[in-house]
């Protein structure tokens, strides 16, 4: 592979030029104009094929040549218009066939794109297939960003190869709503993996003393910290992922793949016994050393950081900054809102001074518990997304999970549960319930203001309106807590916002 501006491949087979239509298919994203240019024979169908299939993650699937009807459709995770425009006499039958259309919301794949080249799109990306030896020879151009999409998916088909996963069949999993991607890997002979792709990233904008979000709030920005975290938490007897692979300066990790049977049943309602079990796990996590520095190789360490009052505050601006100004119809905060706001914290976070802390995984709720139904007591709960796990009070992770941000817990259950978890610890001795129920309170209420802004966030800035769903459950959870007395100043502060979060609980 040579630089960035042109891609130049030597594929020596069929099996390989499949491959490499796999790999377009998870770089490519809607928008997009593929052509596909070389002479008859040169591999431009069985590349169409391989881009078709894999983006239908149908390896059988009929993909019809369309030579005679010049276009045909596929309805699929990104859907794909396959233009074939080798009978084509002018270019301006590009309006006809819907070109523009089909790029709105979808990626074009072009075959014989030079009889209507100036009609396709200038930032289009081409790839040219001609015969070399017993291969065939592939050059890809395009601009910046696409090219930029392409080399990162070679890199990790290389990344693979390298480990001895070169017949893995990649297949798109999910992209969350953090910058990490992943997919799955299926191999010959049957075994399954997962794949994460997390490039570190350019700072983003200041936030707080010069320093962009994720290093004042303290979030992972690579690989180590998940697989240092794993580690620990395999080493307690816990069930984390097995890092298959690693290459830390890429930023890619293989993974074992545990599976997809989660703590929900299949209305989506939680199942008790497994979310007991994970409150088990909890309650043994937080009866180990809490770990400060984990070692993973004689070449990197990890040091869990705090979740201190700098952390817990930034993300406390997240209802201030996006959640209010959206409930009043676009009216930022004022001043005086945010200084009061602002001591409330202070003074709760103050309130935790006494409080237990131990490690906290940070996202401990049901997408990222995995039931092992073939394991036995603690291992029965597979644990993923604990890449920004901290040192803080033990009754986040609690709260995490009682008060389940995607899923609605019942009040008979979520009281289950706490009181599960209370009699675990009571068990295991020197347990201070009056320290965790107050701490309990105020990280539920640091967590729920966090998740209110976040849900308004994911809508007005990243286009994700879908997140919405979850505020009327977020207000609920954040309604319960706040009868506590130590919370009687949030609670004051935000009956003088006008935020009344008890209409929620009706």
């Amino acid at each position: 592979m040579s630089s960035a501006s042109v891609i130049s491949l030597l594929l020596h087979d069929e099996v390989e030029t499949i491959r490499l239509g796999e790999d377009l298919a998870l770089a490519l994203k809607s928008g997009d104009c593929l052509c596909l240019s070389g002479d008859l024979g040169a591999g431009k169908s069985t590349l169409a094929r391989a881009f078709i299939r894999a983006m239908a993650e149908d390896s059988e699937l009929e993909v019809p040549s369309p030579t005679f009807t010049l276009v045909q459709s596929y309805d699929l995770r990104i859907p794909i218009a396959h233009f074939d425009l080798y009978r084509v006499t002018d270019g301006s039958e590009l309006d006809e066939l819907g070109l523009d259309e089909a790029l709105s919301d979808g990626i074009c794949l072009v075959e014989w794109p030079e009889m209507a080249d100036a009609e396709l799109p200038k930032d289009r990306i081409r790839v040219t297939l001609t015969h070399e030896g017993a291969g065939r020879r592939v050059e890809i151009t395009g601009s910046a960003t696409a090219m930029a999409r392409i080399s990162r998916a070679l890199l990790i088909r290389q990344f693979l190869t390298n480990h001895g996963y070169a017949d893995g069949q990649r297949r798109y999993l999910t992209g969350d709503a953090s910058l990490r991607a992943y997919e799955t890997l299926l191999c010959q002979d049957g075994k399954r993996y997962i794949l994460m792709d997390w490039p570190r990233r350019p700072d983003g904008p200041p936030v707080l003393d010069g320093k962009p979000y994720p290093k004042v709030a303290h979030l992972a920005e690579e690989v180590l910290p998940f697989v240092a975290i794993a580690q620990y938490l395999r080493d307690i007897g816990l069930r984390a992922p097995d890092i298959v692979a690693s290459d830390f300066d890429s930023g890619l990790l293989l993974l074992e793949d545990l599976g997809q049977s989660g703590v929900l049943d299949d209305g989506g309602k939680p199942i008790t016994e497994r979310y007991m079990a994970s409150i088990d796990c909890l309650a043994h996590l937080h009866h180990q050393t809490a770990p400060t520095i984990i070692a993973v190789d004689p070449q990197h360490q990890h040091q869990v950081p705090l979740f201190d009052p700098v952390a817990m505050k930034i993300e406390t601006r997240l209802l201030i900054d996006w959640y209010l100004p959206w409930k009043n119809g676009g009216i930022p905060a004022t001043d005086i809102q945010r200084e009061r706001y602002s001591r409330v914290w202070d003074g709760l976070i103050a309130e935790l001074g006494d409080c237990e802390r131990h490690l906290l995984l940070r996202d401990y709720h049901s997408p990222n518990l995995i039931w092992q139904a073939h394991e036995e007591e603690l291992r029965r709960v597979g644990l993923i997304d604990f890449q920004d796990a901290m040192i803080g009070p033990t009754a986040y992770d609690v709260a995490s999970l009682v008060q389940d941000a995607r899923v609605d817990i019942p009040s008979t259950l979520g009281d289950a549960l706490l009181a599960h978890y209370l009699r675990l610890r009571h068990a295991q001795g020197n347990f201070d319930e009056t320290s965790f129920l107050k701490a309990f309170a105020i990280m539920s209420a640091q967590r729920n203001c966090k998740l209110a802004g976040i849900w308004v966030r994911l809508k007005e800035r990243d286009g994700k309106p879908g997140y919405l769903k979850h505020m009327p459950r977020t207000l609920r959870y954040l309604a319960a807590v706040l009868e506590h007395p130590v919370l009687a100043p949030l609670r004051q502060w935000m009956a003088q916002a006008g935020i009344d979060v008890s209409e929620s609980r009706t």
